[in-house]
């Protein structure tokens, strides 16, 4: 088989088995980070967790898991790029991609008054991010800083959920806690075999994504904008869509919201803590972090809910959020072809 120029001389052949580690690797992500979310959240109900309280941070904390190991696993083999790629890109498929064609399923209404303080508390982070990377790097001493406010975004939705008596959120949290209902010892398993899945499957992924990056001669940062996080975001997709078509809109929505925190916050700081990035790609604060601010804004538009009534966002809104995806990715593939 011929070698194609632009792959570095690299065959086709050669790149199987890279190509199986991203897909196999996928593949188990998901599988455990269902496994994982819904052992840690059965295991927090028999502690007798209030249930807004695991649907806020034992369910949002599950549903960044994927990328918080995967990040980490990237940093620790000296891959910074790949992990920062990874956070931000996973907002960008959060908010064009997964909650785009979750509205496209079912229009979603968003009633929760937890969910409406945490739009604008999402978009401060978001600000506060770009405000660090704005020096063109990103030191252990900022990303403790990242932690610390993860750290705080943790006391603050304890404090929220414990006040938050009655919010929609709790209901739609409550039934499904009751439509996964395991016992205890089957909890404690999945919890444990979730987590020891998710990093095996997080170290094949980013192996086969580093080698993939490293034939096609794209950068890291790239490929964990693009096919890891995509990946890592599956979880979000399949969450959102199940509960948009169960009627369970403020669950769609939380989860993305609160991933999309947890994201900035713990998967960003956690990456740089561990690998510092003295230089970032220009392409970080002139491409992809103003597209994620933009469609964070969008979102925060749409969803927030003005003069007393609920936020919505529909069909026709969530269609234009796809395709504003699609477009952020025809400007990567251009970036990279003639670049």
């Amino acid at each position: 088989m011929l070698a194609i120029d632009w792959m570095r001389g690299v065959t086709v052949v050669e790149l199987i088995p890279a190509l199986a580690a991203i897909i196999g690797g996928f593949v188990l992500l998901v599988w455990s980070a269902d496994r994982f979310v819904e052992g840690a959240a059965a295991t927090a109900g028999h502690a007798g967790m209030p249930s807004l309280l695991i649907g806020m941070v034992i369910v949002g904390f599950g549903t960044s898991a994927p990328e918080m190991v995967v990040s980490a696993m990237a940093a620790l083999d000296g891959n910074p790029d790949l992990a920062l790629g990874n956070a931000l890109g996973s907002n960008i498929v959060n908010t064009g991609l997964v909650l785009g064609v979750t509205a496209l399923v079912a229009p979603i209404a968003v009633h929760s008054k937890i969910i409406r303080r945490e739009l604008p508390l999402l978009f401060a982070i978001g600000l506060a991010t770009g405000a660090l990377f704005w020096d063109g790097a990103l030191s252990r001493m900022e990303s403790a800083l990242l932690l610390a406010g993860f750290f705080g975004l943790i006391g603050w939705s304890v404090v929220a959920a414990l006040r938050g008596h009655g919010d929609p959120l709790e209901d739609e949290t409550m039934q499904e806690l009751k439509a996964h209902a395991m016992t205890l010892g089957r909890a404690v398993f999945w919890l444990l075999a979730g987590l020891v899945l998710l990093v095996i499957s997080s170290r094949v992924l980013v192996w086969g994504a580093v080698s993939v990056a490293e034939a096609l001669g794209v950068s890291d940062l790239v490929i964990g904008l693009t096919i890891v996080a995509l990946g890592t975001s599956l979880p979000e997709l399949a969450a959102s869509v199940m509960a948009a078509r169960k009627g369970e809109h403020d669950i769609a929505i939380g989860n993305l919201v609160g991933s999309n925190m947890f994201n900035l916050l713990a998967v960003v700081g956690i990456a740089g803590a561990i690998t510092p990035m003295p230089a970032l790609a220009p392409a970080v604060l002139t491409r992809d972090w103003p597209v994620m601010m933009g469609l964070m804004a969008v979102l925060f538009l749409m969803a927030y809910g003005f003069r007393g009534r609920p936020g919505r966002i529909k069909r026709l809104e969530g269609a234009l959020l796809v395709l504003a995806f699609a477009a952020y990715n025809l400007w990567l593939v251009a970036s990279v072809v003639g670049g």
